[in-house]
């Protein structure tokens, strides 16, 4: 093998080495350094439900009011993934569209004393490509994110909340206009949303979005920076009535 052939592969598998690294920190990091508490693999998603598409779609309903009864991690796993989980893993496509993929949008997920069997209670960060949470802070936090949210006692009564925020500056790099950026990171967060509502009734479970939130309070929760703007928050878990 002559020295043009080797240094040729040496480029590629430096090539394919930077991609991984780069792909890793685009759709698994925030810009913000953190202290990880821990880690926790999800199960992996379920394809095939007992609930058709037109069924869920009649029976969606916005619900306030949640009963004590923990959420099985399956489920949590479930809505995670229909939110923002990775649907085409070798192209890096997600459950929800994104504009020009760029996935501007991160999750985390805030659990309450006893809300999921098997889970402690705390914030966790959702990781798409390896469907895992990563922990970020310990305890119930549900009476931060109630002020955070303007005081909604939804938030309260459920025992997880999903939290979706975005940085746009991820697709302004491709877009460049900011106006049109932050619009595409808006209409990404509903369309997450939405399947958050859907797989939820699906489930059995309810929720409603919720998008009165004081940044600075919640920013200070989230542990996150300037540029990630917290968009929506959707508590869940089962029906009162």
């Amino acid at each position: 093998m002559n020295k043009k052939i080797i240094l040729i592969i040496f480029a590629i598998i430096l090539g394919s080495v930077a991609i991984l690294a780069y792909q890793s920190w685009y759709f698994n990091n925030d810009t913000t350094s953190r202290i990880i508490l821990g880690n926790q693999n999800l199960p992996e998603p379920v394809l095939e439900g007992n609930l058709s598409l037109e069924e869920t779609i009649n029976n969606r309903r916005s619900v306030r009011n949640f009963t004590r009864e923990s959420l099985i991690l399956s489920d949590v796993s479930q809505v995670l993934w229909a939110a923002q989980g990775i649907t085409d893993l070798e192209n890096n496509l997600r459950a929800a569209p994104s504009a020009g993929a760029t996935y501007p949008l991160e999750l985390y997920i805030l659990v309450g004393e006893n809300g999921v069997d098997g889970l402690e209670a705390g914030l966790y960060h959702y990781l798409p490509l390896s469907h895992s949470l990563e922990k970020l802070v310990e305890g119930d936090l549900r009476q931060k994110l109630y002020e955070s949210c303007n005081n909604q006692e939804a938030v309260l009564n459920a025992p997880v909340s999903i939290i979706i925020t975005g940085l746009v500056q991820r697709t302004q790099d491709r877009y460049l206009d900011p106006d049109i950026s932050s619009k595409y990171m808006h209409m990404e967060a509903g369309h997450a949303g939405q399947n958050i509502y859907l797989q939820s009734t699906a489930l059995g479970l309810g929720t409603v979005s919720i998008g009165a939130i004081n940044q600075v309070l919640m920013r200070d929760l989230l542990k996150s920076g300037q540029d990630e703007e917290a968009l929506y928050v959707f508590p869940v878990g089962y029906p009162l009535n």
